[in-house]
């Protein structure tokens, strides 16, 4: 995608129309892996084509993997039966925490030497507490730069698993994926796992849990804390599904869902409904708190205005433990609403693509909002009346983050042109993001 330094949209007044999402980033990262430590080959179809997914692909091609792309979003791979056959590779990362982690944890069971690196901003983003858990195995992972964080060296090790495998589960659920994802590589008897303190973003574990089966691979859970491996039965632990459909993004959804809700529609949803795995689906939930008009089905979400009688979304308060990335959706969306949005137990924005907590409430109250941040929480109050909403000259700042350029979006309803900068960003996980918008609105 070619740069652009901003982009001016709006000031808009109504949105109305359909958008196909793409394949979901969560979905598409987990069956990229799942489908290279496969035995048998694995088509995907609606698979996220976004820079994100790009770098799965490509350290996957390092590796020694067959991953051929096809057109319309299909990708087929040639898995390896759970042996990567390069076992000395130098992979970039880029900011794809979803690509990093899980695979991270696949090297070390390889018996091979790897190092793993990103963009800046990645070696500013934890890896400790996977790196910890892995280490309790028999891993040997040093750090490059700073303790606890990307770059990282892996090098040959044997793995034996003579105890519980503990990790924490309060900064990030990526690194209890990572580990349910590589162990069952080496589970020669059954593996427990279990997590230390809370499990934030439990949908996105059930989603790893989900995908595994699609694989072959069953994990008992006898609590909510305890995640049990079965032993392999052979060398061959995952076995390919032959063809896999990945959902809607559900997080991109929320986007055109808040839309719906603040053009007044109706604006609908395609590839993503009642039926998804993905916990995302929640923020319709989140929405019609708020007061906004929605219909599902197994496969669309449509939100038509609301239903309040002033014709604006109320303040809630909200627990977004289960849908921290939509959660940011509804902080833009509070500049459209009577009363106080706040939104709790987010302390997981800290360490995402950028602080995701400081970077909207530096933004938001460009804008003119009242806003109050916490360690893991943030509030937002509209401007009091039309005359309080500022237009800032500098524009809205996106911070290299997909999702700060797409949630700001929102507010070119508001009563001015809004100028978004650098929002080719969103090429991470939507690269046609500004090009739906555009269908749907007026």
């Amino acid at each position: 995608m070619t740069a652009s330094p901003s982009i001016t949209i709006g000031p808009l007044a109504r949105a109305q129309g359909a958008v196909v999402l793409p394949g979901s980033k969560s979905i598409s990262n987990r069956v990229l892996l799942l489908a290279a430590l496969s035995n048998g080959k694995t088509t995907l179809k609606n698979l996220l084509d976004a820079d994100d997914t790009q770098v799965m692909r490509n350290a996957l091609r390092k590796l020694g993997v067959s991953v051929t792309d096809q057109p319309n979003q299909v990708c087929v791979i040639e898995g390896c039966g759970g042996h990567f056959p390069v076992r000395d590779a130098d992979l970039f990362m880029g900011n794809a925490g979803t690509a990093i982690r899980p695979l991270t944890a696949a090297l070390a069971m390889q018996g091979g030497d790897y190092r793993l690196s990103g963009v800046p901003r990645m070696h500013e983003r934890p890896i400790q507490d996977l790196v910890d858990g892995l280490r309790q195995v028999g891993a040997k992972i040093t750090y490059e730069l700073q303790e606890g964080y990307p770059p990282i060296q892996i090098g040959a090790a044997p793995i034996k698993i003579t105890d519980i495998v503990k990790v924490r589960g309060d900064v990030s659920s990526q690194f209890l994926t990572a580990l349910l994802m590589a162990l069952p590589l080496v589970a020669t008897e059954s593996i427990r796992i279990e997590v230390i303190g809370e499990l934030i973003s439990r949908p996105y574990i059930d989603i790893t849990l989900k995908l595994m089966a699609r694989f072959g691979v069953k994990v008992i859970c006898p609590d909510a804390q305890s995640f049990i491996i079965p032993p392999k039965i052979s060398d061959q632990v995952y076995s390919s599904p032959g063809e896999l459909l990945v959902e809607g993004d559900a997080s991109s959804a929320s986007y055109f869902l808040a839309l719906g809700a603040i053009g007044a529609g109706p604006v609908k949803v395609l590839g993503v409904g009642s039926n998804s795995i993905q916990g995302d689906v929640a923020f319709a939930d989140a929405l019609a708190k708020m007061g906004a008009n929605i219909t599902a089905t197994d496969e669309s979400i449509e939100v038509s205005g609301v239903s309040n009688s002033s014709g604006k979304l109320k303040g809630i308060t909200l627990d977004c433990t289960e849908i921290p990335d939509a959660a940011m959706t509804l902080a833009v969306a509070a500049l459209f609403a009577e009363g106080q949005t706040r939104l709790n137990n987010i302390a997981s924005w800290r360490v995402k693509e950028t602080d995701r907590i400081a970077a909207m409430a530096t933004e938001l109250r460009k804008l003119g909002a009242a806003v109050e941040e916490g360690a893991d929480y943030i509030t937002v109050e509209a401007p009091a009346k039309l005359a309080d909403w500022k237009s800032p000259a500098s524009g809205i700042d996106t911070y290299d983050d997909h999702r700060m350029a797409m949630c700001f979006s929102l507010a070119a309803f508001g009563p001015n042109a809004l100028k978004i900068n650098d929002p080719n960003c969103v090429a991470k996980t939507f690269p046609a993001y500004f090009a739906e918008f555009a269908k749907i609105v007026s």
